[in-house]
């Protein structure tokens, strides 16, 4: 069952202070990496990868030997790997998940924000791909860490010399065929679950953004069929037979053109600000509908006169309060309240400027906000 909340996409950026002496505050960046580790180690079935702890026949504090050739330690036929160099260890080690992105070449490097995106959606709960919850361990960390889904950090190494640390990412291509095949199956089932609909449904906001996710997660599987095809193990999967996400984008914006959305607007002088929200609902390339559809753009306008002593001009105070609305399910979209007072020599003539301010702070602040609110849609939250 899917959640219904609406996914705004938000990469943290984690940094840490390196020390000589133990730290009393967890460090947000050493504990998205310690999951990973966990995570990945528990599908290896093996114990977790201790950054700085040196390799067999290694002295301890000495140069390893990947920091120079990865692949003295990490044979290619194996392992995916990428060095990263930072002042810090947490920049180090982001560094060198960055930079194993980048191994994959410019067709993974492109699409990482959509793989991120999904990996954000798995995190908050919005899809949840398995109940292994070493995957989803794995899932949600490479969001945290803005990189590839099973991807680890192998080892680090400070050069106290140089005041510079050393990092290495590592993907092993065996289990990283496995893990994405394996995705790759289990979102495909997911995206026939979201678009699996009756018409009522389809034909909804809820609808368009069952279409929004299903395409995020076809896009994502591209991806991971790219990853797949770079480590030389597609494991059956054919990638010509996979779902692509412009379908359901196209879908998406199909639902979107036929949904009528009214504008209901108390205290409006002479429909000024009706058709101010009318307008709004035409540039977004939505249709107009009436007061009682379904979705509706609702409105309140007060104005009052404002006693300012000392002044020569007469003053009011206006504000214009506005929710987008669905009769079926409640508020969708609350706008931050217009609040503001205009000046002239009579009232009729401040309550004129008041008027144009607010037609103006429409175009201004909210076509922004509300056209936003679609771009941004994944599935719906109720406030």
């Amino acid at each position: 069952m899917l959640k219904v909340v609406s996914l705004f996409i938000v990469i943290a950026l984690l940094s840490a202070c390196a020390g000589s002496g133990p730290s009393v505050r967890n460090d947000p960046a050493q504990e998205a990496e310690a999951a990973a580790r966990a995570a990945l180690a528990a599908m290896d079935g093996g114990g977790p990868i201790v950054p700085g702890m040196p390799l067999p026949g290694q002295a301890p504090g000495a140069r390893p030997a990947w920091v120079d050739n990865p692949d003295a330690v990490y044979p290619r036929t194996r392992f995916v790997t990428a060095v990263g160099h930072g002042t810090t260890r947490a920049m180090a080690e982001r560094d060198a998940l960055a930079r194993i992105v980048g191994v994959f070449g410019q067709a993974v490097q492109a699409e990482l924000r959509t793989a991120v995106t999904f990996s954000e959606a798995v995190r908050d709960g919005v899809i949840q791909v398995t109940e292994d919850t070493a995957v989803q361990n794995a899932i949600t960390t490479s969001a945290q860490m803005d990189t590839l889904v099973g991807a680890e950090i192998g080892g680090t190494w400070h050069d106290a010399g140089n005041a510079l640390y050393h990092a290495v990412a590592v993907m092993e291509k065996e289990r990283t065929a496995i893990l994405y095949a394996d995705l790759i199956r289990s979102n495909e089932l997911i995206i026939q679950d979201l678009v699996d609909m009756a018409p009522q449904d389809r034909n909804s906001l809820d609808g368009f953004a069952r279409y929004r996710l299903a395409a995020v997660i076809a896009d994502t599987n591209r991806v991971y069929a790219n990853v797949l095809t770079i480590v030389g193990d597609t494991r059956g999967i054919n990638p010509a037979e996979m779902r692509q996400g412009d379908d359901f984008r196209i879908a998406a914006a199909n639902v979107l053109r036929e949904l009528p959305i009214g504008v209901a607007v108390s205290g409006d002088r002479h429909g000024r600000i009706q058709h101010a929200f009318a307008g709004v609902v035409a540039t977004a390339g939505l249709r107009s509908g009436p007061v009682n559809s379904r979705y509706v753009i609702r409105v309140s306008y007060n104005v009052n006169p404002l006693d300012l002593p000392g002044q020569p001009n007469q003053f009011v105070r206006f504000e214009l309060i506005t929710t987008f609305e669905d009769s079926a399910g409640g508020v969708l979209f609350v706008h931050p309240a217009m609040v503001g007072r205009e000046g002239h020599l009579s009232v009729s003539e401040a309550e004129e400027r008041a008027l144009r301010t607010v037609e103006r702070r429409i175009q201004n602040e909210f076509n922004p906000a509300f056209r936003a609110f679609f771009d941004d849609l994944i599935t719906i939250r109720r406030n």
